[in-house]
């Protein structure tokens, strides 16, 4: 079927017209616009009924509602909100209850709209806790902060994945070493570590995610990788808001961990 270009209301309009015309007949208007005798007669009746706005839709809403809240109940609500300003609906409700028992009183959320519509509840203004943010990573010097991470895997040519070690210094920003490792392995991150530590020093902080083999559910997420650090930069550990060396990031928050390790990937 082609695609006619046309809303409902102006197909209605344009049968409507042709009606006025009294050239067709209702079966043939019928045919013509692809509907039933029955729908034809009814937009016809319509059109008599209230003029040139009769091709347009009418409201489907209930005239009567058999669930509507009584408005001697509804009169009696806002009134005794009005004599008690810092009363909510329960309490309201409750106090009506007392009053007549045997009555069939609205829920708490009904009593609560009814209130609302009648401007008798101003809505309460929402606030928003703020994130905290990225913790602050502003090194002192070199060989401060080390942030170091296990960037994504990728598969190289021979079908075998590649996992990238990339360990940075945070202050010049300089790229200390990558190594390409074939898994996640505690052996040869202690061995490319070591090979860091041999050339460049030891740094006061290594900053990490809270992935393997950095971190664990153990306590305070030690890992066998962050318990091997401890002696190695006991010498040198501050204790900061976020924890000593080795510093994780905060548990189930992606952006944080992002913003540590994030100049890893510059």
């Amino acid at each position: 079927m082609p695609w006619k270009g046309v809303t409902v209301s102006e197909q209605r309009q344009r049968f409507l017209e042709d009606y006025q015309l009294n050239y067709y007949s209702i079966t043939e208007l019928s045919e013509r616009f692809g509907i039933s005798r029955k729908t034809a007669h009814k937009w016809i009746n319509r059109f008599k009924q209230y003029g040139q706005d009769g091709y347009h839709e009418i409201s489907r809403r209930p005239h009567i509602c058999p669930w509507r809240t009584d408005q001697a109940i509804t009169k009696e609500l806002v009134k005794l909100r009005k004599a008690h300003r810092h009363w909510g609906p329960k309490k309201l409700l409750d106090l009506m209850h007392r009053r007549d028992p045997k009555r069939r009183l609205p829920s708490v959320a009904t009593a609560a709209r009814i209130l609302s519509r009648e401007g008798l509840i101003k809505p309460r203004r929402r606030y928003r806790r703020a994130h905290p943010g990225c913790p602050k990573s502003i090194p002192q010097g070199p060989n401060d902060i080390w942030p170091a991470d296990y960037k994504g895997q990728f598969r190289l040519k021979n079908g075998k994945y590649c996992f990238p070690l990339t360990v940075s210094d945070l202050s010049p920003r300089f790229i200390l070493g990558v190594d390409a490792h074939p898994a996640i392995s505690l052996e040869k991150t202690v061995r490319h570590f070591t090979v860091l530590f041999d050339t460049y020093g030891l740094p006061n902080r290594i900053r990490t995610d809270n992935g393997v083999p950095f971190a664990s559910n153990a306590l305070a997420r030690l890992s066998q990788l962050s318990v091997w650090f401890t002696p190695a930069l006991a010498t040198q550990v501050q204790v900061s808001s976020w924890g000593s060396t080795p510093s994780l990031s905060s548990r189930g928050n992606r952006s944080r961990m992002a913003c540590m390790s994030g100049c890893t990937v510059r």
